[in-house]
């Protein structure tokens, strides 16, 4: 379900569920923290975060999930990419939808193949991202940009997000592996203090009460039940605010 394989002092983490378009649920995400784990115990020098066969991760698997404890162990993964001692890299082809991009913008650096699609569907479904990934978007894209993806769900290519400065290359994820390869090969104790650097210009700000509010009335909702619903029967939700 998560493989991961060495590229010399680069640990390769693979999202692989290709028959849900690599959705992430309870067993991928322990993947992950246990795939962060192995990288903090090695000599890892980069990690490129990818998905099986053509896509990059859909979001949650929404037939399996829908839980606190989901919720907590991403917010620990999303967490884990950003804190590592070493440059993250998403290395996105297909989709990357929901958790998928919550995922992408919580690494370092991110390439995308043009065709690639990144978007953050909860309106469509009556749930809510944490604050965090709000905090974490406007951050890199700014105010305009956050607005666009978060409340219209528009999903956003790999060339569009490319000019948005929100992916900084546009390949294939070889040529991910490739520039994960050279930075390898810069000065770690360097790296590391920049990533220490960076982390403490940009704060991980407790979520606010009013946010706090906000998350558990959606998670709570009968229009996340609707959402979910729809979702399993295939059918436009009919939502009522509440």
């Amino acid at each position: 379900m998560i493989r991961t394989a060495w590229r010399d002092r680069v640990l390769v983490v693979t999202i692989d569920r290709p028959e849900r378009r690599n959705a992430l649920d309870h067993d991928a995400l322990a993947g992950l923290e246990a795939a962060l784990a192995e990288a903090a115990a090695a000599d890892t020098r980069a990690m490129v975060l990818t998905g099986a066969e053509g896509h990059f991760c859909s979001g949650a698997d929404l037939t399996t999930v829908e839980d606190d404890e989901f919720v907590a162990a991403l917010s620990r993964v999303l967490r884990g990419l950003r804190d590592a001692p070493f440059p993250t890299m998403a290395a996105v082809e297909g989709f990357a939808l929901g958790a998928g991009t919550q995922l992408a913008i919580a690494c370092d650096l991110r390439t995308a193949t043009a065709d690639a699609g990144f978007g953050v569907p909860a309106a469509k479904l009556g749930l809510l991202v944490d604050q965090w990934t709000v905090r974490r978007l406007v951050g890199l894209v700014g105010q305009s940009t956050a607005r666009h993806v978060l409340l219209s769900t528009d999903v956003v290519s790999g060339e569009r997000a490319f000019q948005l400065g929100l992916v900084h290359h546009l390949g294939d994820p070889e040529e991910a592996l490739s520039w994960a390869d050279r930075i390898a090969r810069l000065a770690p104790l360097t790296l590391q203090g920049l990533k220490v650097g960076l982390a403490e210009a940009d704060p991980d700000v407790p979520t606010t009460p009013a946010y706090a509010a906000a998350f558990e009335r959606a998670w709570g909702s009968a229009d996340l039940a609707e959402g979910l619903a729809a979702f399993a029967e295939k059918r436009s939700p009919e939502f009522e605010g509440r």
